[in-house]
């Protein structure tokens, strides 16, 4: 049986060392999913695609449309989408920060989630694992609009996973606390944060997220409905 990958948000930093890893793997076929493909590999397997505002259904369709459902095919799909905003409570917080943060973390993952299941529907099984967060699963202050969409996408993913078992579909996600980016080494540079080093090694690395996510996917046919803590890591 044949596997093709789908992975979304390939090129940001977490999705560059995803896909670093992955592309790595036995798939058959890879596609990449990006607003900006520029840097991604042009191996054989590979098909780079462009998308738009996944917060917008026909956008989604149109990226699905992309990749061919068979019966003789397994599909996997990582997802890296979504983003932050945060510094403020509830009270302070205004209606666009909402709304970005309900567009970006759930209304896209929704709506990839559906058509990916659409997908695999048609095809003999498949899996499916998105990127929530630690505050998703426990709150933390001036993080209410982001916390609540991650929820939601926690939500969702349990919710498919009951779902899924009609269609041989698996779902779960990883919740990681802080991933070791450029951005998030910018936002708590070392060797201060709030008068504590900030110890890079604790922080989960990309391409050890892209292992844990292949080893999930190698045991797709019974794992489903896992919300993973990543919240500190150990040199070893």
């Amino acid at each position: 049986m044949k596997k093709e990958l789908l992975i979304f948000g390939a090129n940001g930093a977490l999705g560059k060392g995803i896909t670093e890893v992955l592309t790595e793997k036995d798939f058959d076929k890879v596609y990449l999913f990006d607003f900006d493909l520029t840097g991604l590999p042009d191996w054989k397997n590979i098909d780079k695609i462009i998308i738009k505002d996944l917060a917008d259904e026909k956008n989604v369709i149109d990226s699905f449309s992309k990749v061919t459902p068979s019966k003789e095919k397994y599909y996997f799909l990582y997802s890296t989408v979504g983003g932050f905003a945060g510094g403020n409570n509830i009270w302070e917080t205004e209606v666009e920060e909402l709304n970005k943060m309900i567009n970006m973390n759930f209304k896209s993952s929704f709506f990839i989630a559906k058509h990916f299941a659409r997908l695999v529907k048609e095809s003999s099984g498949g899996s499916i694992c998105f990127t929530a967060a630690f505050t998703g699963v426990n709150p933390e202050t001036k993080k209410a609009a982001y916390g609540s969409a991650k929820a939601a996408l926690i939500h969702l993913v349990k919710t498919l996973s009951l779902e899924g078992k009609e269609i041989n579909l698996t779902v779960n996600a990883i919740a990681p606390y802080i991933i070791d980016t450029p951005a998030n080494r910018d936002w708590m540079p070392a060797p201060t944060l709030s008068g504590k080093d900030a110890d890079y090694e604790k922080w989960m690395k990309p391409q050890e997220i892209g292992e844990l996510v292949n080893s999930i996917f190698n045991h797709f046919n019974f794992l489903t409905g896992n919300i993973i803590n990543l919240t500190h890591r150990f040199k070893i």
